[in-house]
């Protein structure tokens, strides 16, 4: 490849990235509600880019759960039922407290030492411009845990059901309430910190203990931020806590 074609791909790629980037704001703070459609054609012309950056940048919102790809008719901001979201919810305290019990008995040094990296680089991101990076590092963390399994299904399985967990619609719920960016999200960290920190003890029990808590503390969030029924969540959890309690019981 000559330095022109290179320096094109570099640039196509920057591009791509700055549009997702751009449109993963715009829908964590609101501008682009649920179910809205995102038009190739009038993103292009609004950008002032040409639609294949824009095209690459959808998919990506794709592939991160922000947005699902309709068969012949485009692309649009994830809209789930409260049935979805309560299922996407328990699906992830099952998956997730067997993968960190997985990687508990399995990760290695240098996953100790990413997998705390990663955990500090949310360290300190309370504000609205931080959000959209705080979801991603937020995303980041619980599927390196899951990658830390060293099971490859349960990798696929996790991707499909995080993808359908509505994590921005409370990011976007702070973006509007933005009092409580500082409370939930410190105590998101510390909550990363104390996995992070039974994961590479390599204890099993408290690692799957401290999971279970935090994804049980968005249901919480789910419940007071997104009007989710606390009976649907509760009989839900009902239904396969003998799948993810194990030793957590509360």
């Amino acid at each position: 490849m000559n330095e022109t074609a290179k320096a094109t791909l570099v640039q196509r790629r920057s591009l791509k990235e700055e549009v997702f980037q751009l449109l993963h704001s715009q829908i964590v703070d609101g501008t682009y509600a649920p179910g809205e459609w995102l038009r190739q054609e009038d993103l292009s012309s609004l950008l002032g880019v040409s639609q294949t950056p824009v095209r690459e940048a959808l998919d990506l919102l794709v592939s991160a759960g922000l947005a699902e790809r309709v068969p012949f008719r485009g692309v649009r901001v994830l809209q789930l039922t409260t049935e979805e979201i309560v299922d996407a919810y328990v699906l992830r305290l099952t998956l997730e407290s067997l993968a960190v019990r997985l990687a508990a008995c399995n990760i290695t040094p240098a996953q100790i030492k990413e997998l705390h990296e990663i955990v500090e680089q949310t360290h300190g991101l309370i504000t609205l411009d931080d959000m959209s990076t705080q979801r991603q590092l937020n995303k980041k963390f619980h599927m390196f845990i899951v990658a830390a399994s060293s099971n490859t299904l349960l990798v696929r399985l996790y991707e499909t059901a995080s993808n359908r967990f509505p994590d921005w619609m409370l990011y976007e719920y702070m973006f509007r309430h933005p009092e409580l960016l500082q409370s939930s999200l410190t105590r998101e960290y510390l909550e990363h910190k104390a996995i992070a920190d039974a994961v590479a003890a390599h204890n099993c029990d408290l690692a799957a203990e401290k999971i279970v808590e935090h994804i049980r503390n968005l249901g919480d969030e789910f419940e007071q931020f997104l009007h989710i029924p606390a009976e649907l969540i509760q009989e839900k959890e009902a239904q396969t806590a003998s799948l993810w309690k194990g030793r957590t019981q509360s």
